[in-house]
């Protein structure tokens, strides 16, 4: 049967025409004027649509419109909310990030998930939150970026637990017609379609666009009737189905993103690769450069990798994808073979020991050697990103493997109560909004009168309590529980204990049990009677995640106990609606995962903007943030090798915590009944840490060392028809073909076995260069204390100057160093290529050490 579609749209009388451009816009979704607006409309019906304002619009009543046009509160507080939006989108000029000379750039950012409001469900975790809050930033920043990533018919499945408290899924279909999206047009105003091979098979994808703020995020799907039902359930779920169907996805998102950006016309000089399931954004850029330019592999991979930023975001093994080389062959072979690179030469890429011909594809390693810029997500994720991917560079120190660090924020609007923004705007004026990352703004939080302070943060934590008994209700109404239980269940939590947050994805290391460990510990601390203490959880566990999801059917066994059955409450379906109730209303924020796991986790950044306290090992982010007045640490950073008895010592640790300083502090009261020293601390956290721990910050790092370096390195590249881009790689192959002549043939110093500290010491090297130019080459003294292994640590390195030719090709370098300190110490000497358009000389893979 053939059936002719078409589109209903929402149209509402003129008067009331404005609500629909916010409706289409997520911008509504950080400003509290346009969520208020949609909830006056229709309060019941914003909840059941799940916050959805574009199908709100089409279900509201008649009759409710015509109760809107005549309720001149309603009219009044719509124009100022549309004067604000249409001033922010209209607001002129691109961000100067403080240069001298701007710079013209546009970036292009890929991420597989998306999570930007609840009402839009393409998201499972904290890389899609993460990935939102890039983009909401990059539009209050007026950065020049657009977001691309998939549409899934499905999203992220929907959780619910059996009688028993065995995770469950379903899967819900999502009506794009009815969400904040729109189908983007070609010239002859059809949806736009782009088209990619999937081994025997065409896919075709049409693009959506959804609008965040200025930033515009296409969102690619291929559920259209052209397509063979395989094709068609590509983006049917996010991370469904087995590897073979990540690989189709991840096709789709690289190399049919970018297709999609030009069919868009827009040509993107940075790309942003926000996880490894982005790296076919490599190899298509680099097709479409040889077939646009006529360039060859090597000059149009030059000029990728100087574009190309990639970020990691797991030091967990599953979240790095491994695909079979005969899987990778099959789907990505035609692509290679169009460009005509070998295919060895391809796969080798894609392996860490290139010549290791049993080591699978890694998409990860792709993305790494493809890119000149890349970073771990927090200064420990760096170092661990450093050590796991070293075998890249298998000469190269641990500390000098060429992966930075930037540590992730939150976007402070998306995150805060609407109770605490209003506060915010009475006492920090607008820039907490506008400037977040300005320590000045966040000084005056010491402005806010305590009693003001702790009644706003009461508020929340009544709200959270009353939201959460609505869920618990809810929950055991749909499993057929009894008319007793239900009753208790609005009576459940009591809304001025102190409150413990923990909500997050269940996995093992992530230690979800590990308050739950000495039950009856745990039991005196939440039934006492004087000092009560509650615990509200929620999360999800992976659905093939057997043990993830034993761990929390344990947690609703005993939250069915006495007398964890008013204390301890399990939030099914965890989103990011249950993320604001929980962060704007908890006390203390609890995270335990095993270090060094946590990559950076945010969670505790939005708890913190809103006043909650953190209690957290010191992995991720909070290896930065914590301080002794600022919150507590759950152990010193520790790493064991016995995993029971770590559990054993941090357990021990938490509860030895909330007994003697947590609890304590909360319950000391003065006269006037407020915790004085409890608030005290909850101002010196938001500070302290809100102004650095904000996406703002983030985004504005990543421009300055990142996209506009890579403008500045990619635009002499491409001048004069990429003359200076073929230059480069002629220049690599040279010295290449010459590095075998490199040598340090002596080394030596001034002063002694002994010299005096705080004195200075000259180093000497020979070295035998051959037909190299010294200007080309870094000779570099590398020089540190020496272990007991005789091994340098700590180790810094100094340029050498060249000082002579001595003759048959070996030439004097010296340097000089001040001795700082006293103890045993030594060095070396290493020699690495030097150009003035190499990012990093050690990617070239030639170092030579003496």
């Amino acid at each position: 049967m053939k059936v002719k579609s078409f589109r209903v749209v929402p149209t509402l009388p003129e008067t009331l025409g404005p609500i629909l451009k916010l409706a289409y816009n997520t911008w509504y979704c950080w400003n509290h004027k346009g969520l208020r607006l949609f909830q006056h409309m229709d309060r019941d019906l914003w909840e059941e649509t799940g916050h959805n304002p574009v199908d709100m619009l089409s279900r509201i009543s008649q009759g409710r419109i015509m109760d809107l046009l005549e309720d001149e509160g309603f009219l009044s507080q719509m124009k100022k909310t549309v004067e604000e939006f249409d001033d922010y989108m209209e607001e002129k000029g691109v961000y100067s990030f403080l240069l001298a000379k701007p710079v013209d750039f546009t970036v292009a950012y890929f991420s597989m998930e998306y999570g930007l409001t609840e009402s839009i469900p393409i998201y499972s975790g904290g890389l899609g939150i993460l990935a939102g809050d890039h983009l909401k930033s990059a539009s209050d920043l007026r950065l020049p970026l657009c977001g691309v990533g998939l549409l899934y018919r499905h999203g992220y499945f929907t959780q619910y637990l059996s009688w028993d408290g065995w995770q469950q899924e379903e899967s819900t279909n999502n009506d794009f017609y009815h969400m904040s999206l729109v189908l983007e047009q070609d010239k002859d105003g059809k949806p736009l379609k782009v088209s990619v091979r999937l081994a025997e098979r065409e896919c075709i994808a049409q693009v959506w666009r959804c609008q965040v703020g200025r930033v515009p995020l296409y969102l690619l799907d291929t559920n259209i009737m052209e397509n063979h039902p395989d094709e068609r359930n590509v983006t049917g779920g996010l991370y469904a189905g087995n590897i073979e169907d990540r690989l189709r996805q991840e096709i789709v998102l690289g190399i049919g993103g970018v297709r999609a950006l030009t069919a868009l016309g827009l040509d993107p000089m940075i790309y942003h690769m926000n996880e490894g399931h982005c790296f076919l954004v490599a190899l298509e850029r680099t097709r479409a450069l040889m077939k646009k330019h006529g360039l060859d592999f090597k000059t149009a991979r030059e000029l990728v990798r100087a574009s190309l930023v990639f970020t990691t975001h797991t030091p967990v093994p599953a979240g790095n994808d491994v695909f079979d080389i005969g899987l990778v062959e099959r789907y990505l072979r035609p692509y290679v073979d169009e460009i005509g690179v070998p295919w060895q030469e391809f796969v080798a890429l894609g392996r860490k020991n290139p010549r290791d011909e049993g080591e699978p594809f890694g998409a990860t390693v792709f993305a790494i050697k493809n890119s000149a810029f890349r970073n771990g997500v927090s200064k420990l994720h760096g170092e661990v990103s450093r050590d796991m991917w070293r075998d890249i560079w298998p000469h190269v120190p641990r500390e000098d493997v060429p992966i930075s660090s930037i540590t992730n924020g939150i976007h402070i609007p998306s995150w805060i109560s609407d109770e605490m923004a209003e506060l915010f705007d009475r006492y920090l004026g607008p820039k907490w909004k506008e400037d977040p990352d300005n320590q000045k703004v966040w000084e005056r939080i010491d402005e806010i009168p305590d009693a003001e302070l702790w009644a706003t943060h009461q508020r929340r934590r009544e709200r959270l309590v009353a939201f959460a008994r609505r869920r618990l209700h809810r929950q055991l109404a749909s499993r057929g529980a009894k008319t007793k239980d239900l009753q208790r269940a609005m009576e459940t939590l009591h809304p001025d204990a102190l409150t413990i947050g923990y909500a997050r994805r269940f996995a093992e290391y992530k230690r979800g049990l590990l308050i739950f460990r000495d039950i009856e510990r745990l039991k005196a601390i939440l039934s006492d009677r004087e000092r009560p203490v509650q615990l509200i959880i929620s999360g999800k566990a992976h659905p093939r995640d057997n043990e993830g999801k034993a761990i929390i059917q344990r947690i609703i066994h005993i939250s069915r106990e006495e007398p964890f059955k008013d204390r301890v409450v399990f939030l099914e379906d965890y989103n990011m609606n249950i993320t604001r109730y929980l962060v704007e209303g908890v006390d203390v924020w609890l995270n335990n995962p095993r270090r060094p796991m946590e990559a950076c986790g945010t969670s505790g950044m939005k708890a913190t903007a809103n006043g909650a306290l953190n209690l957290s090992v010191q992995d991720g982010w909070w290896v930065e943030g914590y301080r002794p007045d600022l919150g507590w640490s759950i152990g010193n950073g520790e790493v064991y090798d016995n995993l029971e008895y770590q559990d054993h010592v941090e357990s021990k640790a938490i509860y030895d915590l909330l007994e003697r300083e947590i609890i304590p502090l909360f319950y000391d009261r003065g006269l006037d009944g407020l915790p004085r020293g409890w608030i005290s601390m909850m101002k010196k956290s938001m500070r302290t840490l809100c102004p650095v721990f904000n996406s703002n910050r983030m985004v504005e790092e990543y421009t300055d060392r990142c996209y506009v370096t890579a403008s500045l390195t990619l635009k002499p590249l491409v001048a004069e028809g990429y003359k200076n881009a073929r230059q480069l790689v002629k220049w690599k192959d040279t010295i290449a073909s010459r590095w075998a002549e490199v040598a340090v043939l002596d080394m030596s110093h001034e002063g002694g076995d002994e010299v005096s500290v705080h004195s200075e010491m000259t180093i000497r090297a020979e070295v035998k260069l051959g037909a190299i130019s010294p200007s080309d080459v870094s000779v570099r003294a590398y020089y540190g204390t020496v272990d007991d292994a005789g091994n340098l640590s700590a180790a810094k390195d100094v340029l050498m100057d060249h000082m002579k030719e001595m003759g048959k090709g070996v030439h004097l370098f010296e340097t000089r160093i001040t001795c700082d300190t006293t103890g045993r110490f030594g060095y070396s000497v290493r020699v690495l290529p030097s150009h003035p358009s190499l990012i990093h000389p050690v990617d070239m893979g030639l170092i030579c050490w003496a």
